[in-house]
Order: structure tokens, then C-alpha cells, then sequence
């Protein structure tokens, strides 16, 4: 069996909710594993260290995303980061520190915050074609989606902000290169570890 499967399969999520009573029904499955996942987001929002050269703070909402997108798929991943950038949006306290509103979210941290549903939807993507499953290959699914908070974090300081690459990247990379580094291997207890404790590595048919 090759290590990295090609096509579609289900993710961790999918394969652990009870296909019986209300879960069976697919629509209502889908929306509890978004809203789940949204709710574990705004927890870990609430791992916070502020660092007095930065005006981004280390938090635990981006691990939130990464295994959201990891656990729930492409496509349910994309939309429980929606929803969570809604609920801040409209003023829920779901952000670090119980932050809202679209004036926090136009802040140092807007490019991290448009990250979200884009690295939950690539974090699925590889879920589905088994990444998850391998500690080497999830690692590096891990690591491809801290690369584009960093790219699109650090772009939206050095461009949107007009601080300049290099403040940007000292600033908006170089702080939390240790952090993440902890993350993904949290990321990468839960998941494989996951898959071994659920005692298969095959898809379902």
C-alpha cells in the first residue's frame, strides 16, 4: 500500500462520529463538526503570550486551525474557519483575549485571520489523502500550513501595514518559529496517534 493516498478518503472526524440516531444524518453530522471545530478554535484563542516587540501575540487559535482543518476535511474545515471569522466579526469574543469586531480584525493580525480558512481547507486536503495518518508526512503537511500564516501574516504587516519586509518578518515570523515548531508536534500526537488508537490506517468503505 503506498505510504500517501492519491484520492479522497474520510478524516478522523468523520471516521469517529456515530453513524447512528440524529449523526446519521449527513447535513446535521457536517454542522456539528463545524461548529465543533469553530468551538475548539475560540478555546484555544484563549492560550495567549504577549511579547512586548510584537503586536501579534503567541496563541493557540492558529493550532486550533490546523487540526479544525485536519480532523474536519477540506471543505467542512473551510467552513468552521468561516464561521468562526463571522462570529468575531460580529462582535462574539471568539478572538485571542476575547477580541471582536472588524476593527480588531483590520489589525496587526488581519493576515493571520485570513489565513485561517485557507490553511484548515490545505490541512484537510492532505487529511483526506491520508497525510494525517503518518507522523513523517503529517509533519510536513504541519509545517506547509504554518509557511502560509507566516506568508500571509507577515505579508499583510510588511505590505498592509507599510512596516517594511524585514520589520515584518522579525516581527511576524521569528517570535513564533519555536512556538509553531511545539505545535506541530502536539498536532502530530493527535492525529496519528489518533489513527493508531482507532486501529486502522485504511480507508472506509
Amino acid at each position: 500500500m503506498a505510504l500517501i493516498s492519491t484520492s479522497q478518503s474520510d478524516t478522523l472526524a468523520q471516521r469517529l462520529v456515530p453513524q447512528q440516531g440524529i449523526l446519521a444524518n449527513k447535513a446535521l453530522q457536517n454542522t456539528a463538526l463545524v461548529i465543533v471545530g469553530c468551538l475548539l478554535t475560540a478555546l484555544l484563542a484563549r492560550i495567549r503570550i504577549y511579547l512586548p516587540f510584537t503586536p501579534v501575540p503567541i496563541v493557540g487559535s492558529t493550532l486550533g486551525v490546523l487540526l479544525t482543518g485536519s480532523l474536519l476535511g477540506s471543505r467542512l474545515g473551510f467552513a468552521s474557519m468561516l464561521l468562526y471569522l463571522a462570529l468575531g466579526a460580529i462582535g462574539l469574543p471568539v478572538f485571542t483575549a476575547g477580541n471582536s469586531g472588524i476593527v480588531y480584525m483590520q489589525g496587526a493580525t488581519l493576515g493571520y485571520l485570513v489565513a485561517f480558512p485557507i490553511v484548515a481547507a490545505v490541512m484537510g486536503w492532505f487529511a483526506e489523502r491520508g497525510w494525517d495518518r503518518h507522523v513523517g508526512t503529517y509533519a510536513a503537511a504541519l509545517v506547509f500550513g504554518s509557511l502560509i500564516f507566516y506568508v500571509l501574516g507577515a505579508g499583510w504587516m510588511a505590505f498592509g501595514l507599510g512596516m517594511g519586509l524585514g520589520t515584518a518578518l522579525l516581527q511576524g515570523v521569528v517570535p513564533f518559529i519555536i512556538g509553531d515548531a511545539l505545535k506541530v508536534l502536539i498536532a502530530v500526537g493527535v492525529l496519528p496517534g489518533g489513527w493508531k488508537l482507532l486501529g486502522t490506517n485504511k480507508e472506509r468503505h
